[in-house]
């Protein structure tokens, strides 16, 4: 019989490196993944807006169009396409093929469309567009006229959206248990920040090249990147779970009746995801996020575009914010397992929207009041309107840096005990459409304030009333999960974030029986 002894890590051990020597070839592997992942995500996301916003006839009011006539069909048609794939070939397939598409487009975007944007982008239909509609449709002109900026912004929103969250976090939640996941996530989100603390000097470091050359840098240090995670991704399959010790963990153990489980389409998959409480609580988190960050940035890029209208002081400008919500992020990830512990899955879920309210109300009770400012409470001589953009940045700063920590943790833990092909489906759906579900029900906001207020600044009161009833929405939802999520757990004669040791003791007596009729 197994031994019961229970094995502590030290103190300091516990916070930074919770990981016992036989899962190192494991962890090491997919923490290089993942931040090679978010490295790309990083600069993608950087170099995105800034063309978008400080282009030809472009504004961050661009942006919303974008993500509601853009990116949420796109969403829709890649999360479409995942789920045939996922439904014909094996998950290592199908992220081979998905990245390489990814890969495909950046080189294309670096080498073809960026060099001659001046001929492909259609300027003299856009200008005569303009004359003839409306003002209100001079950002969908926008958009059309630079269309390869706007390809771009797509794509590199839906590498965040697919690769890092489906096919990676989706990969992770195959093989880890639930009793791990406190020591391993927080591990891993480590990696992902400390990528992000890089990436945000990367644009700094190019910042004096001409945008050309930029461009050709960045992409190329992209698409090196994601060759790494898929060698690697290679590596670890070959080398470490071919191990039989995987087997349950990537659901490859045969069904009692000897027949294998029918796959779901993703029209099935969203039909039980509607019938399921507990993956609609899971969405309604996903959509809140995406929703009350969608709708605090734009006003917040508006104003960063006043004070900073040219590309490379805009990109430079959101590196360090970058490298800022990495520090942060990182710093908290090691904390994650003690917030666990101390104040359980749903105080810790808890955090992101708490931290989200308070300085989403602070930044725009500072927009709101910025012209009232004595001078004698701005900080070093710096002007209104600088105040407002480092007070949005600081938003920014503490809104992502939950995220991308206590609220990823936390989302994909509650993942872990559904039945593979539900939890595979499901996440799909969630991650895939939910998110941008999220970001274009914001954007449709924006946009219906936008044409009647014209202007961001004049539609901003109303966006921070919507602001503060969708986290109070979102609170309730992260309590019910967090009811149904330690329910599920204890049926199943587990407990959030045990030490492997007793998570070992516990599984030989608990029933392993599908969690997913429970939903």
């Amino acid at each position: 019989m197994r031994s019961k002894q229970k094995h502590e890590f030290g103190r300091l051990r516990s916070i930074l490196w919770p990981i016992h020597r036989s899962e190192t070839r494991m962890i090491l592997p997919m923490f290089l993944m993942l931040f090679c992942i978010c490295f790309n995500y990083s600069v993608l996301r950087n170099m995105k807006d800034a063309l978008v916003v400080t282009a030809k006839a472009s504004g961050a009011e661009v942006i919303p169009f974008i993500k509601v006539w853009a990116m949420l069909p796109m969403a829709v048609l890649l999360t479409l396409i995942y789920t045939k794939l996922a439904n014909r070939y094996s998950q290592e397939k199908v992220v081979y093929i998905l990245i390489t598409g990814f890969l495909i487009y950046f080189a294309l975007f670096a080498f073809v469309l960026y060099p001659n944007q001046d001929t492909i982008h259609p300027h003299q239909t856009a200008e005569a567009l303009e004359a003839m509609l409306p003002g209100g449709f001079r950002w969908i002109v926008a958009m059309l006229r630079n269309w390869t900026f706007t390809a771009l912004y797509v794509m590199s929103e839906l590498w965040g959206c697919i690769v890092l969250t489906v096919l990676f976090w989706g990969f992770a939640n195959e093989i880890t248990r639930i009793g791990d996941a406190r020591r391993f996530y927080a591990v891993l989100s480590v990696g992902g920040n400390l990528s992000a603390v890089l990436a945000g000097q990367v644009p700094t470091l190019v910042m004096e090249a001409t945008i050309g050359d930029a461009v050709f840098i960045l992409m190329s240090i992209v698409i090196f990147l994601g060759l790494v995670t898929m060698a690697t991704f290679r590596w670890m399959n070959v080398y470490v779970l071919n191990d039989r010790r995987y087997d349950e963990l990537h659901g490859r153990r045969p069904l009692a009746e000897g027949k294998e489980k029918p796959k779901l389409s993703m029209r099935e998959s969203l039909v039980q995801l509607a019938g399921s409480k507990y993956l609609l609580c899971i969405a309604a988190l996903v959509v809140g996020y995406n929703l009350v960050i969608n709708l605090v940035e734009v006003v917040w890029k508006d104003q960063l575009k006043q004070l900073y209208p040219s590309f490379g002081d805009y990109n430079a400008y959101l590196g360090d914010v970058t490298t800022a919500v990495g520090l942060l992020s990182m710093a908290l990830s090691f904390l994650i397992p003690v917030f666990i512990k101390k104040a359980s899955w749903t105080g810790t879920a808890l955090i992101t929207p708490v931290t989200m309210l308070i300085t989403g109300v602070g930044f725009f009770t500072l927009l709101f009041f910025k012209d009232a400012l004595p001078p004698e409470s701005l900080f070093l001589g710096a002007t209104p309107l600088a105040m407002v953009v480092f007070f949005g940045g600081a938003q920014n700063c503490f809104s992502k840096g939950c995220k991308y920590s206590v609220f990823d943790t936390t989302k994909e833990m509650a993942f872990i005990p559904l039945d593979h092909d539900f939890k595979l489906k499901g996440k799909a759906a969630i991650d895939g459409v939910g998110s941008r579900f999220g970001k274009s029900g914001g954007s449709l906001l924006h946009q219906g304030l936008l044409l009647i207020f014209t202007t961001l600044s004049a539609s901003a009161p109303y966006v921070a009333a919507i602001l503060l009833g969708v986290i109070v929405l979102w609170i309730f939802a992260v309590r019910s999960l967090g009811v149904q999520l330690h329910t599920l757990v204890a049926n199943r004669g587990e407990a959030i974030g045990e030490d492997r040791e007793k998570q070992v003791i516990a599984t030989t007596t608990a029933d392993t029986g599908a969690v997913a009729a429970t939903t």
